[in-house]
């Protein structure tokens, strides 16, 4: 490339000579042009000003003898006063301006322009300076008349009468002498114009003929320069025309160079591209945010501080995919891979060679291995997860994610056109997805935990869309049928696990796929006031609903877990959930195994410890840095009790984390928009309190897979509704919080 540009350098050297010799010589004629406008513009300025002299000096004469004619006249009449005037003024008119002639100096016009008058010649400076000794005789008579003119306290008509006799001897002289001066100075302007003229005509007869030169040589050398570049148009030509990659050139603004390989049409899909910009044919076929990237990426190559390696790594058209540009058939969408090079003359990035190939079999090939790596991962995970993991646990859950699903399903097809049955609709379906993650986040299966959570995503854009419809359920059954095959993989593999393992190992009965069938009844519900019962903030919520009468069509024959097994798999998920939080918790369950849980009452019991275990390590127990600041102990201490007698079992979960922070309830009603600031004061801690179990409402700024969607404590208001219990809440801020659920045995 070096080279090349040498050759065309020497190739154009010539000319660029003859161009800036064409150049200097217009320059060289504009530069006299305006340096004799200026002398002419001096001249007619020493014209002027030797006019002015001699119409001075005249007028200087006629008021001497007008004054002479009217003495005794009163002096303060306007006619002698206005006389004074004038002459006192061409007076000083006439002494400065000979002054300004002999010397050179600069003068100002009428018009404020100020002009530098030319020296003038030997004759002229003879005639100016008889003038100038004629002038120095009668000046001073007239400044000895003047000086006592007007005052009529003193007589000056002797230095009148002398000043007038001067005058009549000098006015002659001082005449002629300014009629010579005026003759010269004219005569010496005339002849510095002729001057000028010639030589602005020979410039311009030179300017013409060197043109005329210029454009013979340029003509002739323009025909040879032609010749060479249609053969190498030529060969490039060939060359894009027999390449099977996509090559073309990118300016700085983006457009697609004039020359480009033929089998660009083919892997871009567009018919036109030379001159094309490239944003123009990309737009509308990778998303708005790789097109900016892109214009991004590309003005970093062209700034030479950054590395080409580096920016190459962020190239944003590595195998991306390129849409149709009709839109109609996504079939014909393609994956290209756009590789950019830099293009240098001398040092200078002069232009971006593009090179892009179609990688379209070789990512659905990349595609299709990640997807069965996927599988095998997933596949592993959940053998990991049943093999490690009590076979009725794993039993449950198959069997309450299918009940979850059909659910779901279940309120799916439930029509509602009203926007309060639709929220209703969103919130039912966003507790069932919340319990069903609690769970697979319980047992590790991340997978599953991954579905939900993407599922939740939408829901929570929902909540806050505003406005509903039915059709904004439709995406969600997408991720109840990817869950749903999930639970399907898992069972089968427990099936396979069985059936190579001798029986002793499980008893469960293993439930067959999606028989469950649900048939609620018309819920009725009563909520009592929250009442204050303790020193410390304690709510206390009573909830009842009417029976649900849940058929299964397969009976799961479950046997118990020990209270080690128990226990250990709500330290594990507590755990867990710590790690991700960055918190450090210690679970206490020393009683659990004393209890017997009525077999209606396992499933919900386990979903509110759940939510209750994950609301106290993500929401109540606070970062070790805080709880060092505040004098406790850096590990966060929860205690999980059940009790039951002949009536209730009752739960109690107690943290000793931070409280519940009322005023930060306060606070975030308002920044989310559900309360104005004067109505947010006037809560109740009871009333911010119900906020708390509120659908879509948290206190956790950025939500992420352990909490902050405001779903967890609305599934156990639900739950405890539903099963016809009740719910207190005593909570110290600073110190603890303490939840206690009673639900009734039968």
């Amino acid at each position: 490339m070096a080279t090349t540009s040498n050759v065309d350098n020497k190739r154009y050297q010539g000319l660029i000579i003859s161009i800036a010799l064409f150049l200097s010589l217009i320059g060289a004629l504009l530069a006299f042009t305006f340096y004799t406008s200026n002398l002419l513009e001096r001249n007619t300025a020493l014209i002027d000003q030797t006019n002015q002299v001699a119409n001075s000096a005249q007028a200087v004469i006629k008021d001497l003898f007008d004054l002479d004619n009217s003495y005794g006249e009163d002096t303060n009449s306007p006619h002698i006063q206005q006389v004074l005037e004038r002459l006192e003024q061409n007076t000083a008119l006439i002494t400065s301006s000979i002054s300004a002639i002999e010397q050179g100096a600069t003068i100002t016009d009428v018009d404020g322009k100020s002009y530098t008058l030319p020296k003038i010649d030997s004759n002229a400076q003879a005639n100016i300076d008889a003038a100038n000794e004629q002038w120095k005789v009668l000046e001073p008579k007239i400044q000895v008349y003047l000086k006592d003119a007007d005052n009529i306290m003193v007589s000056s008509e002797d230095e009148l009468t002398q000043a007038v006799e001067q005058a009549k001897t000098s006015s002659l002289l001082i005449n002629d002498s300014l009629d010579n001066l005026t003759k010269d100075v004219f005569n010496s302007a005339e002849r510095q114009a002729t001057t000028i003229r010639l030589v602005q005509i020979l410039g311009v007869a030179a300017i013409f003929a060197y043109f005329l030169i210029f454009v013979f040589f340029f003509v002739r050398r323009l025909r040879d320069t032609d010749a060479e570049a249609f053969a190498a148009r030529r060969e490039t030509q060939e060359i894009m025309e027999t390449v099977n990659t996509g090559l073309f050139l990118l300016d700085k603004d983006l457009n697609i160079g004039q020359q480009h390989s033929r089998a660009l049409n083919d892997i871009v899909g567009a018919e036109r591209l030379a001159g094309e910009n490239f944003t123009n044919v990309l737009r509308g076929r990778i998303s708005d945010k790789d097109l900016k990237t892109t214009q991004q990426f590309i003005e970093q190559l062209y700034n030479p501080r950054v590395k080409e390696k580096l920016v190459d790594s962020l190239n944003p058209l590595h195998k991306v995919m390129l849409h149709n540009a009709s839109g109609e058939d996504s079939a014909t969408s393609r994956f290209l891979d756009f590789k950019f090079s830099r293009v240098y003359e001398n040092k200078d990035i002069a232009r971006i060679l593009v090179n892009v190939n179609d990688v379209s079999d070789a990512v659905y090939l990349e595609q299709r291995l990640e997807k069965e790596r996927s599988q095998n991962d997933m596949q592993i995970e959940m053998l990991t997860t049943i093999l490690n993991v009590n076979p009725k646990i794993i039993n449950e859950f198959i069997g309450n994610t299918k009940t979850h699903i059909d659910k779901m399903n279940n309120i799916l097809k439930n029509p509602g056109s009203s926007q309060f049955e639709l929220e209703g609709k969103l919130n039912a379906i966003y507790r069932e997805m919340h319990s069903l993650k609690g769970e697979a986040s319980a047992l590790k299966l991340h997978s599953f935990t991954k579905i939900a959570s993407d599922a939740e995503d939408k829901l929570d854009a929902l909540q806050n869309q505003g406005k509903l419809s039915g059709n904004n359920f439709l995406p969600l059954a997408v991720h109840l049928d990817d869950l749903l095959s999930l639970s399907n993989t898992i069972e089968m593999l427990g099936e396979r696990i069985n059936q190579a393992v001798p029986k002793a190992v499980s008893s469960a009965k293993v439930p067959a796929p999606m028989t469950t069938a649900i048939n609620a009844n018309t819920l009725k519900s009563s909520t009592s006031q929250p009442i204050i019962t303790t020193p410390a903030t304690q709510q206390s919520v009573d909830s009842s609903a009417s029976s649900m009468s849940i058929d299964v069509g397969n009976d799961i024959d479950l046997n118990d877990e020990s209270d080690d097994e128990q226990l250990s798999y709500y330290q594990d998920f507590a755990q867990d959930i710590a790690v991700r939080q960055g918190k450090q918790v210690q679970l206490n369950g020393h009683n659990l195994a004393h209890v017997n849980i009525p077999a209606h009452l396992k499933q919900p019991i386990k979903e509110i410890s759940i939510q209750l275990l994950r609301n106290a390590v993500v929401h109540g127990i606070e970062s070790p840095e805080a709880r060092q600041s505040a004098g406790k102990s850096v590990i966060g201490s929860i205690d999980l009790e059940m009790q039951r007698d002949n009536q209730n079992l009752i739960i109690a979960l107690q943290d000793d984390g931070q409280g519940i922070d009322y005023e930060g309830i306060r606070h975030k009603l308002v920044a989310d928009g559900r309360f104005e600031q004067d109505a947010a004061s006037q809560l109740t801690q009871g009333e911010l309190l119900k906020t708390l179990f509120a659908s879509g409402f948290s206190t956790k700024e950025q939500a992420d897979e352990d909490g902050g969607r405001g779903v967890g404590l609305d599934v156990i208001k639900a739950l405890v509704k539903e099963y016809n219990g009740k719910l207190n809440v005593n909570s110290e801020f600073g110190k603890m919080t303490r939840f206690v659920i009673t639900l009734p045995n039968a």
